[in-house]
């Protein structure tokens, strides 16, 4: 057991880190509609390890997306709510103001995010809201049937992009954390990917981070995460792994794009 402590004027915050290796007891035990070789169930399991370790399964609250992840409610046995398509961060700015002793975290994927949801997400960040957000980046429409998403690469096939996207006609894919790190509000934002296990370990890492600020005080903290859908890639899952690692990562490079000076203080504390 490591204990970890964090001053937030004019309390403390404390909580007690214990690693999980088996199943968490934050995740639901019943089968995913997620397709074969979707890394959402990865992620899933990296942030209920974290709620576990962190032991505040009791008073966290989950906001679903409209997305592969709809369903995410009944996978994570935390209390949850359902969002209209791009509004999570809307929905979980009212949560946590009216109860700001839970822990809050949204979901969402490229296209609830950086599509319809874009206001709400530029409005949380700005403000500063203390939430707790994961962007999960496959670069298509996962549930939809695999159209053009604002982060599908120049030149990637899509259901509504047959030749490729034409940066010419649709622009450029949106950097989301680029974009988001530039706001005054946001306090830690950072791109971690799930394609192989130094990746998932470091996306671990960030997700236990994202959740510590909120618990903190410390403001707006979003962890963008590259993700898979062989599915609609057409391709196995072993080579949609590959494929992240070639053509994803090249255009949106893991990192760390903002990291405020309360959160390094956290780190620091942490260690």
């Amino acid at each position: 057991m490591v204990d970890v402590m964090m001053e937030k004027a004019p309390e403390k915050v404390m909580w007690a880190e214990k690693m999980v290796y088996e199943r968490p007891a934050a995740l639901s035990d019943i089968p995913t509609h997620y397709c074969p070789g979707c890394t959402h169930g990865l992620i899933h399991k990296l942030i209920g390890e974290v709620i576990d370790e962190l032991g505040i399964r009791q008073r966290t609250i989950s906001v679903s997306p409209v997305g592969c992840a709809v369903f995410m409610y009944d996978y994570f046995d935390v209390d949850g709510a359902e969002a209209a398509h791009g509004r999570a961060p809307a929905m979980a700015t009212g949560i946590k103001r009216v109860q700001p002793d839970n822990i809050v975290f949204t979901y969402q994927g490229d296209g609830d995010m950086a599509s319809i949801g874009m206001a709400e997400i530029i409005w949380a960040a700005t403000r500063g809201e203390n939430i707790t957000v994961f962007f999960v980046n496959n670069a298509i429409y996962g549930m939809t049937g695999g159209q053009m998403a604002p982060t599908s690469l120049p030149g990637q096939v899509t259901g509504s992009s047959p030749n490729g996207r034409d940066v010419e006609m649709t622009g450029m894919p949106i950097r989301m954390a680029e974009l988001l790190a530039g706001l005054p509000g946001a306090s830690y934002v950072v791109r971690r990917s799930v394609h192989n296990i130094q990746t998932i370990k470091q996306a671990k890492k960030a997700i236990r981070t994202a959740f510590q600020v909120q618990m903190a005080g410390a403001g707006f903290a979003l962890v963008e995460l590259l993700s898979s859908c062989p599915t609609n890639w057409k391709m196995t899952a072993a080579d949609s792994l590959t494929w992240i690692k070639e053509n994803m990562v090249p255009y949106y490079p893991l990192g760390d794009y903002k990291v405020a000076d309360v959160v390094k203080t956290l780190n620091n504390r942490g260690k």
